[in-house]
């Protein structure tokens, strides 16, 4: 028997985290607007604000009430379109959660907490590099299940394809697993998901414009080692000027290992004029630092211009931002009604 031939379906979810900043944007969003414009007609996209996993971490509920509409806004203002595009906050399509716990019900706690995310966060947790020092009653269980629950949130839709960073790779491979044992345990005519596969995308690791030994964050203490999407133009100058680069006095070359600073500000200039590094790098052989960062800072102010102001647009029509959540979710709950109807007669919870 051949193997079913399953519509062609992309998920991806973004945390209301706050406002992204320039590694956000070129490492996830430019992407998914990319996989927008080359997307057939008959394929489904779906981008979702990612609620509950937020709540992994303490949350004030103003505050994220905020973030989860500004995490909308977001994606509208950077180009993704609700004709194109199911776009839709995850925590109002209850199916995810009803979804995360029969796959937990089939889930190895040992699995998860081999994970990466649940070992860091117990380092993390008193501060120790030895995994034997730490405390697990110190964590949420939800920090270590949320896995699960990002392996419903693609497998709801039956989804064929997720865009992935490095860093999530370790979950997209749990949910292949989960898909498999489900498809194994609870045998039909046809398989009931197919084994989602990771969606390579360009992604440009952008490093902090004040330690280049690590990513550019949300997180980091010093404000001025990210530029966010809704920086002016006077402050992403001003950041881009203070951006480490190195002491080497002569000439700008591409050298992630001896000159890390330097290299970001090139890695950023080359991924907002989508031009390739070498040539950029060859482009600036015989120019100072100044001269750089003044082209960085050109770049990202053009890159941030056009989604900048639509963003500030948006924030100011909390109506259409509504109607566009109320839309998506109908939409999501209708794809994944299909799934949950057929799991529950297959796995014995018959309406």
């Amino acid at each position: 028997m051949l193997p079913p031939v399953w519509p062609r379906t992309i998920f991806s979810g973004i945390q209301p985290t706050g406002i992204p900043h320039l590694g956000n944007y070129l490492g996830a969003l430019s992407n998914w607007v990319k996989i927008q414009k080359d997307a057939q007609p008959e394929d489904t996209l779906l981008f979702s604000i990612v609620g509950w996993h937020a709540l992994t971490l303490p949350q004030r509920p103003k505050l994220l009430a905020q973030s989860r509409r500004d995490a909308l806004a977001v994606l509208l203002a950077v180009g993704l379109d609700p004709q194109k595009s199911i776009i839709f906050h995850q925590d109002h399509n209850p199916l995810h959660t009803e979804l995360a716990w029969i796959l937990s019900c089939m889930t190895p706690t040992g699995k998860l907490r081999r994970m990466t995310t649940w070992k860091t966060r117990l380092a993390e947790s008193r501060n120790a590099n030895d995994e034997s020092e730490v405390d697990e009653s110190l964590l949420n269980a939800g920090l270590l299940t949320y896995p699960v629950l990002q392996a419903a949130d693609i497998l709801v839709y039956r989804a064929t394809e997720v865009p992935v960073g490095e860093d999530q790779r370790q979950h997209l491979e749990l949910c292949r697993d989960l898909a498999e044992s489900f498809n194994n345990t609870y045998k039909g005519r046809q398989p009931m998901f197919p084994i989602p596969t990771s969606l390579i995308t360009p992604a440009k690791r952008i490093l902090s414009l004040k330690d280049p030994s690590s990513k550019m964050s949300k997180s980091a203490a010093n404000p001025d080692s990210r530029i966010l999407l809704t920086d002016t133009p006077d402050e992403i100058s001003r950041k881009v000027r203070a951006a480490v680069t190195d002491s080497i006095a002569t000439g700008i070359t591409y050298d992630p290992v001896e000159r890390p600073g330097t290299s970001n500000l090139l890695t950023i200039l080359a991924a907002c004029a989508d031009e390739d590094i070498t040539l950029v790098a060859e482009r600036f052989s015989g120019k100072s630092h100044g001269d750089l960062k003044r082209e960085v800072t050109e770049a990202v102010n053009g890159l941030f211009e056009r989604p900048r102001a639509e963003f500030e647009r948006l924030k100011q029509d909390p109506g259409h931002l509504d109607i566009v959540a109320r839309n998506g979710a109908s939409k999501a709950r209708t794809l994944s009604a299909q799934t949950m109807h057929q799991l529950r007669w297959r796995i014995g919870l018959r309406d």
